[in-house]
C-alpha cells in the first residue's frame, strides 16, 4: 500500500453506501470513486450489445471495448461509457435486474479491481461497493461496513425510482433486493462479506447528517494517526 489514504466502504444494496461515500470525499477533499456505477455501465453494455452472459468468453471480449471515466460536474461524480454520460440510466430497474449476475462474472470482476486499484494508487480516494475491503483494498486505512433494515431499504429504494418516473411496486422492489443480496452473499468471486477491521454502522433509524457524523466520529482518530 502506498501513502495514498484509502476510506473502503462496503455493504448491501440500498444502505446508502454512495450517500456516505460523497459526504466522506467532500469532507475529507479526497476523490469519490463509485465501484458500483461500474458493474452498472458494463451490465449496460452487454445489455445493448445483446451478450449472452453465461458464455464468459462472450463477455470477456466486449470488455476490451468498454472503457469507463469518472468526471466531477455541479459537485457530482458521472461516469462516462465510452465517452457517453450514462449515470442517469444505469440506475434503471433492467439494469438493476442483471447487475448481481454481472458482477459475479469472474472476468469481469478481474477487470474492474484493477481499474479500481490503479485509481487507489494515483489519489486519496472514498470508494464504495462490495468487497473494496475485503477483495480491492484488503490493507484500506478505513473500512466501513453498512447495512440497514430491508424494509427500509426496500423504501429508500423504491422512492428514488418512483421520483425518477419508474413505474414500479414496493413488493417489486423489495424482491430485488432480496435477490441481489442472495446473489452478493452467495457468489463465487469476491462475495459480500465484511472485513475484519471495518466499521459496522447500521442507518436503519439514522438520517444522512447523523451517519456522516458517525463515520466521521469512528474515523478521524484513525487519520489523525497517520
Amino acid at each position: 500500500m502506498n501513502n495514498n489514504i484509502v476510506v473502503a466502504i462496503d455493504g448491501y444494496s440500498s444502505c446508502g453506501k454512495s450517500t456516505l461515500a460523497k459526504a466522506l470525499a467532500k469532507k475529507l477533499h479526497f476523490i469519490y470513486i463509485d465501484s458500483g456505477s461500474m458493474y452498472r455501465a458494463v451490465t449496460l453494455y452487454l445489455q445493448r450489445n445483446k451478450i449472452d452472459i453465461s458464455k464468459e468468453e462472450l463477455v470477456s471480449e466486449a470488455l476490451k471495448d468498454i472503457h469507463l471515466n469518472f468526471h466531477s460536474k455541479d459537485y457530482k461524480t458521472h461516469i462516462t461509457l465510452n465517452d457517453e454520460e450514462v449515470s442517469d440510466e444505469i440506475r434503471n430497474m433492467a439494469v438493476s435486474e442483471m447487475v448481481s449476475e454481472v458482477s459475479a462474472i469472474k472476468a469481469v470482476r478481474k477487470e474492474m479491481v484493477k481499474q479500481q486499484q490503479r485509481m487507489g494508487r494515483s489519489k486519496n480516494i472514498v470508494m464504495d461497493g462490495r468487497d473494496i475491503g475485503t477483495t480491492v483494498f484488503p490493507d484500506a486505512q478505513v473500512k466501513i461496513f453498512m447495512t440497514a433494515d430491508p424494509k427500509i431499504r426496500a423504501e429508500r429504494r423504491f422512492k428514488e425510482l418512483v421520483d425518477k418516473g419508474e413505474n414500479i411496486t414496493l413488493e417489486e422492489v423489495f424482491d430485488n433486493l432480496a435477490h441481489r443480496d442472495y446473489q452478493d452473499t452467495t457468489r463465487k468471486e469476491s462475495p459480500l462479506t465484511r472485513a475484519e477491521d471495518a466499521i459496522i454502522l447500521d442507518n436503519t433509524d439514522l438520517t444522512e447528517e447523523q451517519q456522516l457524523a458517525l463515520a466521521l466520529e469512528n474515523i478521524t482518530p484513525l487519520l489523525r494517526n497517520r
